[in-house]
């Protein structure tokens, strides 16, 4: 059973913006998440990253209160998302993995047309709509119909769009997929400066630069439950080492080579084209493996990424 214990009572100073206890979602037989607690507190950018599958869709339409626990307590703004969905939705704005624009309409219109669904008047509607288009860099372009827009604009259009009823939680999903690296940055610097503002941001990515950049904690899921939850740094020191020392051999076979790095670090790892040697100190590394007598053809030293720590956690193996 969902609790459903009565949360009229005024919202506290410290209150969490978001708080889910042994949160579970199935559909049928199939258990999408698994009994997760999170807590997001107010004006921080908090990541849910995962491999497909992993149950971060699903927690995020709890959270967007589209779709109800099965089990398992959840408040946004102390509210019960089942018994106070619209006055929840009212506060948040939400910003899909997949741009929903309405094609024929001009830009300003995609934002004052939506606008009225939050009961926003005509005035202020526009008013907003043209500071929003001014603040993601379309202000010249309000007049324009929505279709010819490249994707990087249809993203920041979007984007707007879910920021028109001035929501204290932004949901993210996937913000930037299938965006060049400079309508990236664009986005990852309207979202910083939105998050100085002091709105909360929740977002899911499959870009682990991005949840580096972007995240002041996240949780790392796989099947349906949590594995890790710390800030990006705080993961990184934790489940990984301080430097990874990337060695490529040619056309060598690298199972045998692997052996041979026994004790040179703290970790070896073989991939198809190269092997990776995590380790507190590359140079270090790099000479003990000449030291041994072994040539590679390439030698890189770079720092640990949360990336590193995400395959750790979850595998290379790709989930469908």
């Amino acid at each position: 059973m969902v609790e459903t214990k009565p949360t009229d009572a005024p919202e506290r100073p410290d209150q969490p913006m978001i708080a889910a206890k042994g949160l579970v979602k199935r559909f049928g037989s199939f258990t999408a998440v698994d009994g997760i607690d999170v807590e997001v507190r107010a004006g921080e950018a908090f990541g849910f990253l995962g491999p497909n599958g992993a149950g971060k869709s699903s927690t995020m339409r709890m959270i967007g209160c589209v779709s109800p626990p099965t089990a398992g307590s959840l408040r946004i703004f102390g509210m019960d998302p089942v018994r106070q969905g619209p006055q929840i939705r009212a506060r948040l704005g939400v910003c899909p993995q997949q741009d929903s624009l309405d094609l024929e309409l001009t830009v300003l219109e995609n934002l004052t047309v939506y606008a009225r669904y939050f009961g926003i008047p005509r005035k202020v509607a526009r008013e907003r709509a043209r500071e929003l288009l001014d603040f993601m860099q379309l202000g010249d372009r309000a007049g324009d119909t929505t279709d010819p827009l490249s994707g990087g604009m249809k993203r920041r259009l979007t984007i707007a769009r879910a920021l028109i009823n001035e929501p204290e939680i932004v949901l993210l999903d996937e913000p930037t997929t299938g965006l060049d690296p400079q309508a990236r940055h664009l986005v990852w610097d309207r979202l910083f400066r939105l998050k100085q503002r002091g709105v909360t941001l929740v977002l899911t990515t499959h870009y682990m630069d991005e949840a580096e950049q972007l995240c002041d904690r996240l949780v790392v899921m796989d099947g349906g439950r949590i594995v890790a939850e710390d800030s990006p740094r705080a993961l990184i020191a934790e489940h990984s080492t301080r430097e990874v020392l990337e060695l490529r051999f040619g056309l060598d076979p690298l199972e045998p080579i692997a052996e041979k790095l026994d004790g040179i670090g703290e970790r070896v790892e073989v991939l198809p084209d190269r092997i990776l040697l995590y380790t507190p100190d590359g140079d270090e590394a790099g000479a003990a493996v000449t030291g041994r007598k072994l040539h590679p053809s390439s030698v890189l030293v770079r720092r640990s990424t949360l990336e590193d720590v995400f395959l750790h956690l979850t595998g290379r193996t790709l989930v469908d």
